[in-house]
């Protein structure tokens, strides 16, 4: 979608909003795929109920995006624009053992900012690519970690009353890929807790699990992470590579050769190509296991 309202626009400008007119969203996403849209970089908080409402008022439909790094968006003219927030200086802020940090930080920065000063016990999110308001979003974790453990606050836009507001930790719900926040919330800060721990062992245990990441993950290609969430109780990669499905593709959406949740875009895979390789293979789980395999990746249509 295009802003195309003098009048839109220059309230936007007001607001100290940076408008990318069309932007490729296939450049600012992990996968590689996605269509043209306008980008909206809000660099202050306070400013977001305000362009909410006015993005409202002229019926432009929008959504958030962070990091891009769980996400598979549609090809071509998009019917909305995208909003993202852009990371303040400093975006990590420690005192003591209470970590401030910004919802646009980059989720590997602050883990080795903490570490730095002593404080770890996110060891296994290292790796994990994306922003700390993605990983707020689906309690990303991995290797026994997940962040929503260490959550003690988050501040965020509620799109139903169209302003900002502060939650407590312990009144948010952190499950397996999943939280209590609404759909239309936006994280906007955390304040996190987490345990002093010498600097050599942090190190030690990020070692680790870049090891493992870099010995069954396929780093090196585009993807989204992975694509389904394990069901109760199993491996969703164990099942799809049962089924000897490593390197099926459609296009050039392929199932990784070096692990079988991830799927990746192997050449120039379109949306459809992506959509049409996950139908698949869950199709191949059902009648395989007798299995409904449920999407991790965000799927955002046109």
């Amino acid at each position: 979608m295009r802003i195309e309202s003098p009048r839109t626009i220059a309230a936007i400008d007001e607001l100290g909003v940076e408008r990318l007119p069309r932007a490729s969203l296939a450049e600012m996403t992990s996968l590689g795929i996605g269509g043209n849209t306008d980008v909206l970089r809000i660099r202050q908080h306070r400013v977001l109920p305000a362009l909410i409402r006015l993005l409202r008022a002229d019926g432009i439909a929008h959504r958030f995006l962070g990091g891009g790094t769980n996400l598979l968006v549609a090809d071509g003219e998009l019917g909305w624009v995208a909003l993202q927030l852009v990371s303040p200086q400093p975006d990590v802020v420690v005192e003591g053992r209470t970590v401030w940090v910004d919802a646009a930080a980059d989720l590997g920065r602050m883990v080795t900012t903490c570490a730095k000063r002593n404080l770890g016990g996110m060891e296994g999110l290292i790796g994990v690519p994306g922003t700390v308001g993605g990983a707020l979003r689906m309690n990303a974790g991995a290797y026994g970690t997940e962040i929503g453990k260490f959550v003690r606050e988050v501040e965020v836009f509620r799109a139903a009353s169209g302003e900002n507001e502060t939650l407590r930790g312990e009144h948010i719900s952190f499950g397996y890929r999943h939280t209590s926040f609404a759909p239309a919330d936006i994280m906007l800060r955390a304040r996190l807790e987490l345990p002093e721990k010498p600097y050599d062992d942090i190190l030690a245990g990020i070692r680790v699990c870049n090891e493992k990441r870099r010995a069954s993950q396929p780093l090196n290609q585009k993807s989204a992470g992975c694509i389904f969430k394990n069901p109760p109780g199993g491996s969703a990669g164990r099942m799809i590579d049962g089924l000897g499905l490593k390197g099926f593709r459609v296009g050039d959406a392929m199932v990784s050769e070096r692990h079988a949740n991830f799927f990746v875009n192997a050449g120039r895979a379109t949306s459809a190509d992506m959509l049409g390789l996950i139908a698949e293979v869950r199709g191949r789980v059902r009648a395989a296991h007798g299995c409904e395999l449920d999407e991790e990746v965000i799927v955002w249509n046109a």
